[in-house]
């Protein structure tokens, strides 16, 4: 093998191992959602090949109000699912979709997409 080839593969093995870094093992940072005058934690969340933000902090026992905005038409993005609080919505495309929850509860809820290719966790402290 001549010093070209062994340099490319080292390079494509280095690449392969950043990706595979950013995009599983990274560290995500949440976003603390605050309580409104009325009690509700109300966030908005844009869906266009993922949600973001796709980490959201909430406060437990008080009402969420999440307004999913889905800026795209892919077929992957038309549903989010909360399996574990057993609730999903229909996201029609370019218009806001609310989904309301409380969660009494601490510990961290995913969601995701229909396929489940898009992922995001709710975190309530």
């Amino acid at each position: 093998m001549a010093i070209d080839q062994i340099i490319v593969i080292i390079v494509g093995v280095g690449l392969s191992v950043l990706v595979a870094w950013y995009f599983w093992f990274s560290e995500k940072k949440g976003v603390k959602i605050q309580s409104s005058d009325t009690g509700v934690q109300e966030a908005v969340i844009k869906v266009k090949g993922g949600y973001t933000p796709d980490v959201l902090i909430f406060e437990a026992g008080k009402p969420i109000k999440l307004n999913f905005i889905r800026e795209e038409t892919a077929a992957c993005s038309e549903e989010v699912i909360f399996s574990d609080l057993g609730k999903k919505a229909t996201l029609t495309p370019f218009k806001t979709i609310p989904v309301e929850l409380k969660i009494d509860k601490p510990g961290e809820y995913n969601f995701q997409c229909g396929m489940g290719m898009l992922h995001g966790k709710l975190i309530i402290e």
